[in-house]
């Protein structure tokens, strides 16, 4: 991406410095502030410069905290300008995580808001970073402010090199949903292929007006010609959007593009506003709910294309699926069929392996399965990473080296998703592979194989499967998560309707318990989507008497 962006950056500084790339909320949520092609250019540039001169230059990895602001934008333009390396890692994750991940990344420079340089002076964040910029407008527990960085660059511009495609461009770092954030090694390769392949898979075309309420969606904008609108709310908190705000947006800048979570999306479905303008509507980050899926489709206009596809910070994006043709198999999904994902994004190469929790270092040494058995989901392509920072073993894990006909050699990144192939040639996700609940030698349940079918209760909110015990042994217990309104005294019948569910189908009839689980489940920080399953899996082993069901 940093060769395609600050082209296509340059590009657009040269043909229409004036128009809008992306406009941001002001202090009152006026979106006073906007930055044309022709200012992000020229600050960006002076903003790499003024870094260069203070030693953050090309390979230099640097921690950027900063809220999605105008100061986020240019400061990723400036570090991809200058061949230097982003770290970012979501704000949200607990400190001790934060802590491990910055220690992981050894930067050797920091850069972030006020409250960001004095959490890393108390809690001893990134020691290893040399160099300290702060956003503020005083230099206080940093080496200069972003201001002074810019004007010396721009008294002083720098010429910069032309990017290295293989060398790394940024250090992104997973949601840490199911674990301590690791963080994905990109090249500039990668980003350039994503550029791609978004445009391919969404038919996204120059000229549209994107409201990337995800901010670092927001970068691959200028590169796809679109204009920039940035959401008045909290990224870290998409479930607590106000819609009333995003519909002001939309409205008023003629937003053609809408990307969300899945919990953002059900935001807008609840609130049940149309959305006339939308021509293009993607949502990432977990399965979205048929009841969401089908509620946004009656609110876009007709001819709208309403995308869910499936990636991961590794490698995206690998499938995808449009709204309408997901909701022609709900009832297969409700039925405990797993989510379909759709048809993989050319060039990936997607395919399906025996399951296991080891390594496996050739593709020769791994062992693909026959369509329709469930296996882990592999895919090779030109999106797919090849490392985490600092995190061999789990690489090892996590990549497998292919060698192809011509005697080239590819990493085959293992998803760790569960899933299977139909006759269709549809991929179809039944869950994380650490998420598996094994009861015995022959019964392995999968989340998104059991979880719909409860889901489509009309009492429920959502579900959770979890094991309980040692893996291998392991007693399957199904949180759930009432709807608001639903008197806890319903329980009791709510929990006999569910056990009756359960006896109707194969992989359901083995679920051993049901517990009623009080408040909203605990979800990932950056998607608000993700169950987290492994604090639910903790929480029920404390509920239910050794060896006894619910």
């Amino acid at each position: 991406m940093t060769a395609a962006l600050t082209t296509t950056l340059e590009r657009m500084a040269r043909e229409r410095p004036d128009a809008v790339a992306m406009r941001c909320p002001g202090p009152r949520g006026d979106y006073a502030i906007a930055l044309t092609y022709g200012e992000l250019d020229a600050r960006s540039r002076a903003i790499a410069s003024g870094l260069a001169r203070r030693g953050i230059v090309a390979g230099s990895r640097t921690v950027v905290m900063v809220r999605p602001t105008p100061e986020f934008f240019l400061l990723m333009f400036a570090l991809f300008r200058s061949g230097a390396v982003p770290v970012l890692v979501d704000p949200g994750i607990s400190k001790k995580a934060l802590r491990q991940c910055l220690d992981e990344a050894q930067p050797q420079a920091f850069i972030g808001i006020p409250l960001a340089l004095l959490a890393r002076k108390l809690l001893g964040w990134a020691r290893s970073a040399r160099v300290a910029v702060t956003t503020g407008s005083r230099a206080l527990l940093a080496d200069a402010t972003l201001a002074e960085v810019e004007r010396d660059g721009a008294a002083s511009p720098q010429a910069f090199a032309e990017n290295d495609p293989e060398a790394m461009a940024a250090i992104l770092f997973t949601s840490g949903s199911t674990g301590i954030p690791k963080g994905v090694v990109y090249r500039g390769r990668h980003f350039g292929a994503q550029i791609e392949l978004l445009r391919s898979a969404f038919g996204m075309e120059a000229g549209g007006v994107d409201l990337p309420t995800f901010p670092p969606f927001a970068l691959f904008d200028p590169a796809l010609g679109l204009t920039s609108i940035i959401p008045d709310m909290d990224p870290t908190r998409p479930a607590r959007a106000n819609p009333r705000k995003l519909h002001a947006a939309m409205q008023r800048f003629g937003v053609t593009q809408l990307f969300g979570s899945p919990a953002l999306m059900r935001v807008l479905a609840e609130h049940g506003e149309p959305l006339p303008g939308i021509r293009i509507a993607t949502s990432a980050g977990a399965p979205v709910p048929p009841d969401v899926v089908a509620r946004l489709l009656e609110l876009l206009p007709a001819d709208a294309k309403f995308w869910t596809p499936y990636g991961a910070t590794e490698c995206l994006p690998v499938a995808v699926i449009e709204g309408r043709e997901l909701l022609t198999l709900r009832a297969r999904t409700e039925a405990g069929s797993g989510t379909c994902v759709g048809r993989p994004v050319p060039p990936n190469e997607v395919r399906i392996i025996a399951i296991s929790d080891g390594e496996i270092a050739h593709w020769s040494d791994a062992r693909e399965v026959q369509q329709g058995i469930v296996g882990e989901i592999t895919v090779a392509g030109p999106s797919a990473t090849d490392s985490y920072y600092g995190r061999e073993a789990q690489t090892r894990l996590a990549k497998i080296r292919e060698r192809l006909a011509d005697g080239s050699e590819r990493i085959v990144h293992r998803m760790g998703d569960l899933g299977y192939f139909d006759r269709e040639g549809r991929l179809w996700f039944c869950g994380r592979k650490s998420q598996r609940v094994v009861v015995d030698e022959l019964t392995t349940l999968c989340t998104e194989q059991i979880e719909p079918v409860f889901n489509s209760h009309p009492d429920v909110a959502r579900t959770a499967l979890v094991g309980v015990g040692e893996v291998g042994h392991q007693q399957p217990i199904l949180c759930v998560e009432l709807k608001q309104g639903v008197a806890v005294d319903q329980w009791p019948r709510i929990a006999g309707e569910l056990r009756h569910l359960a006896d109707g189908g194969v992989h359901t009839a083995k679920v051993d318990g049901f517990l009623h689980y009080p408040q909203a489940f605990p979800v990932d920080i950056r998607h608000n989507a993700k169950i987290g399953r492994e604090k639910l899996a903790v929480w029920a082993a404390a509920r239910l008497p050794k060896g006894q069901g619910v």
